[in-house]
């Protein structure tokens, strides 16, 4: 059984392109070019050489000595907080606004939660010199000041959202307002493996690095391409679905994604999708989603602003309903700790959302030979103001 993206788009049940009517050419010119554009010798060549030039990969896997010891297992770390601008999302950024230039676009636009994207898509934009624009959540842009500075600076107009819940969600939403209204110049680069096809499948082909690097580093290391476990939060998943890629239909390796439980999965104020969310369309695609009885989104809640999102992308919502991926849900507490726990032991500050992740090593037990895997995915500097305040510093 094969868990990657099949040839109409979907993954099991989930995925497909639900898109107006306006959309279907853009989408539709994408979906039928991306794979030769992506298989395209100049392509590849121009992609891994920003990879390796502009963006610093390979990235390290770092083994944490004494974080391992702390829970008596092997754990590595996937080191892409050490990428330029501090987290994944670069990774496809680059790949996209390639594939922008090869469409003749000239116009970008983009959402952010966390703002990592949203940084991201900008330092692109400025590096090829083309326009940007980047819709956030109002709450968003309030609690990831430091981001919007950098947007700005790196000269991207962004643009608050001040609907619904006023995040990631709603900030959405706005753009894909944008890109009806501007079908023929605009590009829109989605961060996340959420949206129509082809988007989750270009984006986490465009991730898939991070799994390709990891096999050969270690390779290295432990004398074996596959871990026993490899782990990454999942908000709409762009970082989870990088590491996982080349293990997806390696059964041995085992895969665990690890959702936002908030203050607690049945208090109202959760993202944790797998344990909450049922069939739905979101953002252009049928995946598990937080709703209510007569099908309208429910607010999710999260306080890493790149995990508060009200479901999951469809490569992940088939991992869990086929079981092939391990679902665990962490709290604010929980995460909250663990960060703080991993700058201690390791001297590294995770994102909040990375947090969640380290957070498992508490929840559940490794054996002390098996080789666990944690995407890393980005950095603590843009979440400085939320430990401050949660720890007080």
């Amino acid at each position: 059984m094969s868990y990657q993206v099949n040839e109409k788009g979907y993954y099991g049940d989930f995925g497909g392109a639900f898109i107006p009517e306006m959309l279907y050419p853009n989408v539709e010119e994408l979906r039928s070019r991306y794979l030769n554009i992506m298989q395209e010798e100049s392509f590849q060549k121009e992609f891994r050489q920003l990879l390796k030039d502009y963006v610093g990969r390979p990235t390290p896997l770092y083994f944490a000595e004494r974080f391992s010891e702390k829970f008596g297992t092997k754990i590595y770390l996937k080191r892409e907080d050490l990428c330029h601008t501090g987290a994944h999302k670069v990774n496809n950024t680059i790949g996209q606004i390639l594939m922008a230039k090869r469409l003749g676009k000239n116009r970008i636009i983009a959402e952010t939660g966390a703002g990592q994207h949203g940084v991201a898509t900008a330092t692109v934009c400025a590096l090829m010199g083309i326009e940007c624009v980047v819709y956030m959540g109002e709450i968003d842009i309030k609690r990831q000041a430091p981001n919007v500075a950098r947007m700005k600076m790196l000269g991207a107009t962004v643009v608050p959202a001040k609907s619904g819940s006023r995040t990631l969600k709603d900030a959405t939403n706005e753009a894909i307002r944008d890109w009806i209204n501007n079908p023929v110049d605009t590009h829109y680069i989605i961060g996340s493996v959420v949206g129509p096809h082809p988007y989750p499948d270009m984006v986490a082909r465009f991730q898939s690095v991070i799994s390709e690097e990891v096999k050969k580093q270690l390779q290295e290391k432990e004398d074996r391409e596959a871990p026993d476990h490899v782990v990454a939060c999942v908000g709409g998943g762009s970082n989870a679905a990088g590491i996982y890629y080349h293990y997806l239909d390696n059964e041995k390796v085992n895969i665990i994604a690890v959702e936002a439980a908030g203050e607690g999965i049945l208090t109202g104020k959760s993202a944790a999708t797998s344990a909450l969310g049922r069939e739905g369309i979101i953002h252009g695609s049928k995946t598990l989603l937080m709703q209510t009885d007569d099908g309208q989104i429910t607010e999710p809640y999260s306080i890493s602003a790149g995990l508060d999102y009200p479901g999951v992308g469809p490569m992940h919502a088939n991992l869990f309903r086929t079981g092939r991926g391990e679902f665990i849900s962490v709290t604010d507490e929980e995460a909250m700790a663990a960060g703080l726990q991993l700058c201690k032991l390791e001297g590294i500050i995770p994102a909040i959302e990375t947090a969640h992740a380290l957070a498992i090593f508490d929840k559940r037990k490794f054996e002390k030979d098996e080789v666990v895997v944690v995407n890393l995915s980005g950095r603590g500097d843009k979440d400085l103001n939320t430990y401050i305040e949660h720890f007080n510093l």
